[in-house]
């Protein structure tokens, strides 16, 4: 009687074990429900192998990277041939991203008792999603081990050589030169390439190679994904987004389009609303400087402001050609003290600056930053460069559906509004390098400024309140040049 109560204690166990693990398997209840998101299942199904999903954001896609990652290195994939040991890569466009998107969904389909080991770039391997990872060790169903290995195009192309592959996964377009080297890693174990992507470059190699398959590669098969085939975006959600975004946004952000980039990269821009007469601008409201430096060619440096409803202003300038650093610091400390801008505890101004600025060359013993910090200038560098990223973030503060932008130009900013209207896609794939040095200096800054929410605002009291409405209503009733 006893053994057979022991039994039965076991037993109960061990459908608890069951149950719990079965609701820790993510990846087993995806696309299993009653709601399947058909594009998805068509990705994995595909036998061919160079596969490529070009979607909207919150489309679905990059789901269907991670889940085909996990899949091959457990050797559980349920529509292809199974291997032990498996080798691959998730390749991101920076570490950072890699951290926030794609490892962040691998981990999140990989239970952890799946995980042998975990080698990290950055962090703790007790708590990998607050940092980088290098590779994960993951244990494979044949009794083996897989590796799920951790790439960023920033690393360069000299970074991906020399592996032998079973995948690479590409959570965004890479470059073409890390794209071509990843193809190689491949060959010799006849291994797949998937990449999951929103076009928002224009007419790139992928639009060449992928989409077009100009050289007529058999193993090429693309799909297109957009809102309303993920099953599990809400209507109401899809209506939000569809009327936050212009008609050119919609193309690549909602259907994962491909569109030429030519003409004015900021059509959006309207001098009859986004530039505005001047007005005093409170303590509360300065935010910081941005510089894009340049001796010979000109250094830009603006002024920028954000009022209590996120609300960006520009509000000064200084924009000039071949002088030194000890002119441009003192001609940013002129403008500054005219127009009352706030300095730090030890009386330096704070700004924003090219990362490229502190760099030493060869000739200079010391960089531009440190230069420039000397003469009471504290620069810190921008990290956030990705041209095509801010680009997106600057349309987004030109441009909102209820007629309302979020940036506003003093027209004292001549420079810069000149650059708004001469900035022009070239023939490549980027904008024209020519009179775009306000124009690099204000992605830097918006970059920096993700938009607060309305919870995120600051509460007023009664007397900035009051402050704030006189302002405005003076802002208001100068009117806009």
């Amino acid at each position: 009687m006893a053994n057979t109560d022991e039994i039965l204690t076991k037993l109960k166990r061990l459908d608890a074990e069951i149950a719990k693990r079965a609701q820790a398997d993510r990846l087993a209840r995806y696309n299993a429900g009653r709601k399947k998101h058909k594009k998805q299942i068509a990705f994995h199904k595909c036998k061919k192998r160079n596969r490529w999903v070009f979607g909207g954001n919150r489309s679905g896609k990059t789901q269907c990277g991670a889940a085909e990652a996990v899949w091959i290195a457990r050797g559980t994939h349920p529509y292809r041939k199974n291997k032990k040991d498996t080798f691959g890569w998730v390749v991101s466009l920076t570490a950072q991203v890699q951290r926030d998107v794609a490892q962040q969904k691998i981990l999140y389909y990989l239970r952890p008792d799946w995980i042998a080991d975990i080698v990290m770039l950055s962090g703790r391997k007790d708590n990998p999603a607050r940092g980088v990872i290098d590779q994960i060790f993951v244990k494979n169903v044949f009794g083996g081990t897989s590796v799920i290995g951790f790439k960023s195009c920033d690393q360069g192309r000299e970074k991906f050589q020399g592996s032998s592959l079973d995948f690479v996964w590409f959570d965004e377009e890479p470059p073409r030169d890390v794209y071509e080297e990843c193809v190689m890693r491949v060959a010799d174990r006849k291994g797949d390439i998937f990449g999951t992507m929103t076009p928002l470059k224009g007419l790139t190699f992928v639009y060449e190679e992928i989409y077009l398959n100009r050289r007529n590669n058999p193993e090429i098969w693309y799909e297109f994904m957009e809102w309303e085939d993920n099953p599990y975006l809400a209507k109401s959600e899809i209506k939000l987004l569809n009327d936050t975004l212009d008609e050119t946004t919609l193309q690549s952000r909602r259907y994962g389009r491909f569109s030429a980039r030519e003409g004015l990269v900021y059509p959006e821009f309207d001098e009859s609303v986004h530039v505005i007469a001047p007005f005093p601008v409170p303590a509360e409201w300065q935010d910081t400087i941005s510089i894009d430096p340049g001796l010979n060619n000109p250094l830009s440096a603006h002024w920028y402001a954000v009022d209590y409803d996120g609300n960006v202003y520009v509000v000064a300038e200084h924009y000039e050609a071949g002088r030194d650093i000890d002119y441009h610091a003192e001609a940013i400390g002129k403008t500054s003290e005219r127009i009352g801008w706030k300095r730090d505890g030890r009386g330096r101004l704070r700004a924003l600056i090219d990362s490229a600025a502190s760099q030493r060359t060869l000739a200079a013993v010391k960089s531009v930053s440190e230069l420039f910090y000397e003469r009471g200038v504290a620069v810190e560098p921008c990290g956030k460069k990705d041209v095509f990223g801010g680009i997106a973030q600057v349309k987004s503060y030109l441009n909102r559906k209820n007629g309302q932008p979020n940036l506003y130009i003093f027209s004292c900013c001549t420079h810069m509004i000149r650059e708004f209207k001469g900035y022009f896609w070239g023939a490549g794939e980027s904008p024209v390098k020519r009179d775009d040095h306000a124009m690099d200096e204000l992605r830097y800054y918006l970059m920096t400024r993700p938009k607060a929410t309305a919870a995120e605002r600051k509460e007023l009291s009664v007397i900035a309140r009051d402050k704030d409405r006189r302002i405005r209503a003076l802002r208001r009733g100068r009117g806009r040049t």
